[in-house]
């Protein structure tokens, strides 16, 4: 059985290796690829609606129990420059 995880943007269940890790550091909102680095995590499809719609709905900072505001410019850039032409991945939601 493969482990599963939520989505912070979209909120879709689905496989780990689906989605990206990420951290806070210093105020700052982290991509963890291989998610190794220390502390608290969560999950999110590596595209740029789902990541939007995180920030937008403030999940980052819920999720990772941080009660400062979080920088996620990094996060957009590293997703931004991974996810050209895949949006179409994300699953639609039910309802």
């Amino acid at each position: 059985m493969k482990p599963v995880r939520t989505c912070l943007g979209c909120r879709s269940r689905t496989d780990r290796s689906a989605l990206l890790r990420v951290v806070a550091r210093g105020g700052e909102i982290v991509p963890d690829p291989s998610a190794i680095l220390p502390g608290r995590g969560a999950w999110v499809h590596p595209t740029t609606v789902c990541v939007e719609s995180a920030a937008r709905r403030r999940a980052f900072g819920r999720a990772l129990r941080v009660t400062e505001v979080l920088r996620a410019e990094r996060l957009f850039e590293a997703v931004s420059a991974t996810t050209v032409g895949i949006s179409s991945e994300i699953p639609l939601q039910k309802g």
